[in-house]
């Protein structure tokens, strides 16, 4: 069975906003404070999001597989920020001016809208585990799926 860019875009768009759903319920049903680099990947969810809901309103062509290729270097980017918060940030006392700290916080985002990009723990304080799985790796491997299901958008036809 073969999917066209146009399911598959459709597909990581929910999957990324779902992430971010699923990230604020964690936050505020089960009291799980974010650190920077969780709520750098939100931004990075939303914007994958973002990008699949632009291209869907695209017709197929260049332009969309273009979206989907800037989405792989989005998903890209949210494995590297995961595996830094696993291997390096949740081992540090403090994630303050680490990069995703101040990226987020020049950007403005963390004061413009705290209840989603809110930095409201440290990296050592927000490292919880999930069905025996650290949050980190959860996120880390959604967005390799993300990234496939990408570059597989960017290489078909609508």
């Amino acid at each position: 069975m073969t999917f066209n860019s146009r399911f598959l875009l459709g597909l990581v768009a929910t999957l990324s906003l779902g992430a971010v759903g699923i990230a604020l319920v964690s936050q505020y049903a089960f009291d799980m404070p974010p650190c920077a680099w969780c709520v750098m990947q939100r931004l990075i969810y939303l914007a994958i999001g973002g990008l699949c809901l632009l291209g869907l309103l695209l017709p197929a062509g260049l332009a969309r597989r273009a979206l989907a290729s800037l989405g792989v270097l989005l998903a890209a980017s949210g494995v590297l920020a995961a595996w830094y918060q696993f291997n390096v940030a949740a081992k540090l006392f403090s994630c303050d001016q680490t990069f995703a700290d101040r990226f987020m916080t020049s950007i403005g985002l963390d004061a413009a809208v705290p209840w989603l990009f809110g930095i409201y723990a440290s990296c050592m304080d927000a490292v919880v585990h999930v069905l025996g799985i650290e949050y980190a790796i959860w996120s880390l491997s959604l967005f390799v799926v993300l990234g496939l299901l990408l570059i597989l958008a960017a290489t078909r036809r609508a």
